[in-house]
């Protein structure tokens, strides 16, 4: 794994002696695949040459980390358990940290802040129960890990906190059966089960799966007061609030989720993709939300807007015949010109049906139906395919565009069908107008897509991307954009997150998002569980 970016350290995106880009390793479909026209959409979207190149610290320097501060008797009483730990700086450098933008940038550049002074790797439930236990005695701070890809600085260690920090690594922990459970975030291949379960994660196939709340039937979560879980596994209990819904969430502030039964399902016997291109957006998220309606989404249905679609093409690998090239060029004939589609309004939805063959059948050909009457036409599986195999290595194209004075992020909210469109608008305008206003000296990218649909509304991703070169403090303009963005995406009717959660860097806002008396009931609960603040982390509260 990279130290200081996304990912295997084999798997990028790199410009080759021609100056093509190509993606390396052989993980993915897309390794070792050439992409030709991504090199001219970072230069005519970004302003980004070869000739400016912002490399980043090759390798962690050891003596820049700080050193540890152990409580020695916490130490020699861990000897005793048996439960494997390490101060070994890169071991706790690679823990410190998620994947915000702040975080990946200080380490290219070398610069380490505050991190835990121990990792310890538990492989079951009664070394959580012997740490947790220990923590307490001796007053240690504990910071929960799962796979390390939270996206809202929950990972960070406080650097008020003045306590010995031990980030407890569970990773050890996992186990691999082989079934479906049909939960696929976008960080599936690094996430972990206990992670998605204290995040309230949400997966690209919930329409059929459901989100991790759906999926969830038994937790156990060991914490400083004792372990928490039901006495049965029954489909539905009507015994007061749900105690599920405080750890789901809870980000790591409460304890430790050891143990999780999910629903398993088969794996789906027949798959297929598909794609739509509609006239503009507005066209696009009509049909969304009647197939919403008239509930039939396929297992995944996303919406890209034009600036999207654009950028997608720009990852089109090259294809290896004259034939291919030119079935492309006529489908874009047809679309362009025979029908008169704007290129520069159409959008695109990619479409994922799994389930019984005749059943995907049917149901593909009800979803398409709706499509044409908003101006849909069908734009083939191959379309549709690829969206879904960029998934995978969309988060690598960050690195490649910071080597090349780029930086940009994602961020998500859930918001009603009826603020959808203006949600979508304002943000990208708010986002483009404080980048100008805060002196980025190249048009920046924002653009946005509906990933996940519900009968009451919609989840909206939203990307925004510049150039910093010329900006003395490139992170903090962004911080200031995206906050700005943040603001808007609440004065619009938007929720604080959909499940990327909250962590240090959204926190500020939870009182706006819960209510007061809201806030006071988790402080209750954070204060009953752990009185002491042994999970240390700072998330939410």
């Amino acid at each position: 794994m990279k130290w200081n970016g996304w990912g295997y350290s084999d798997s990028k995106f790199v410009y080759n002696k021609k100056g093509q880009a190509e993606f390396t390793g052989k993980r993915y479909k897309l390794s070792g695949m050439i992409i030709p026209g991504l090199k001219d959409w970072m230069e005519n979207t970004f302003g980004a040459t070869l000739q400016h190149k912002a490399a980043a610290t090759p390798a962690l320097n050891s003596s820049a980390v700080p050193p540890p501060t152990l409580n020695e008797a916490f130490v020699e009483e861990l000897k005793s358990t048996g439960v494997p730990f390490s101060a070994d700086a890169e071991d706790r450098v690679f823990r410190a940290h998620g994947h915000c933008l702040h975080e990946i940038f200080a380490l290219r550049e070398g610069k380490i802040g505050r991190v835990p002074d121990m990792v310890v790797w538990p492989n079951c439930h009664s070394d959580v129960v012997k740490i947790v236990e220990l923590a307490c005695k001796h007053n240690v701070c504990l910071i929960p890990y799962g796979g390390g890809t939270s996206v809202s600085s929950a990972l960070e260690c406080p650097p008020e906190e003045t306590r010995s920090i031990i980030s407890l690594d569970t990773s050890q922990m996992l186990n691999e059966s082989g079934y479906c459970t049909g939960h696929e975030p976008d960080s599936m291949e690094f996430s972990s089960l206990g992670g998605w379960v204290a995040t309230r994660a949400s997966g690209m196939k919930k329409n059929i799966y459901g989100n991790i709340e759906d999926l969830v039937i038994r937790i156990k979560m060991v914490t400083p007061q004792g372990v928490i879980e039901k006495s049965c596994q029954g489909p539905r209990m009507s015994t007061g609030p749900d105690i599920h819904h405080f750890i789901m969430g809870s980000e790591g502030t409460l304890g430790v989720i050891t143990e999780v039964t999910m629903k398993i399902r088969p794996v789906p016997e027949y798959q297929k993709y598909g794609s739509v291109v509609f006239p503009n957006f507005e066209q696009g998220v009509a049909c969304l939300r009647e197939v919403a309606r008239q509930r039939c989404a396929p297992a995944s249905i996303r919406l890209m807007d034009n600036e999207q679609f654009k950028f997608g093409h720009a990852l089109k690998p090259q294809v290896s015949s004259i034939f291919t090239s030119f079935l492309d060029g006529l489908k874009k004939f047809y679309i362009t010109k025979f029908k008169g589609f704007d290129p520069n309004r159409l959008c695109v939805a990619t479409l994922l049906f799994e389930g019984n063959r005749e059943k995907v059948l049917q149901h593909e050909k009800q979803v398409y139906d709706i499509a044409a009457k908003f101006g849909g036409l069908a734009a083939g599986e191959d379309n549709g395919q690829r969206g879904y195999m960029l998934t995978f290595v969309i988060a690598y194209l960050r690195d490649l565009g910071m080597d090349y004075f780029v930086i940009g992020e994602s961020f998500e909210t859930s918001v009603p069908w009826d603020r959808v469109l203006d949600i979508c608008r304002n943000v990208k305008a708010r986002i483009i107008h404080e980048c100008k206003d805060k002196g980025v000296q190249f048009p920046p990218l924002s653009t946005c897509r509906v990933t996940q649909t519900y009968d009451a509304g919609a989840c909206v991703y939203f990307y925004f991307a510049f150039n910093y070169r010329g900006l003395s403090d490139p992170v903090h303009v962004y911080e200031q954009v995206e906050h700005a963005a943040r603001e808007e995406i609440l004065a619009n009717g938007g929720s604080l997150s959909h499940h990327h959660g909250v962590g240090k860097l959204r926190k500020e806002w939870m009182r706006e998002a819960v209510s007061s008396v809201g806030m006071g009931m988790l402080q209750s609960v954070k204060d009953y569980v752990d009185p002491n603040n042994i999970f240390g982390s700072r998330n939410l509260l």
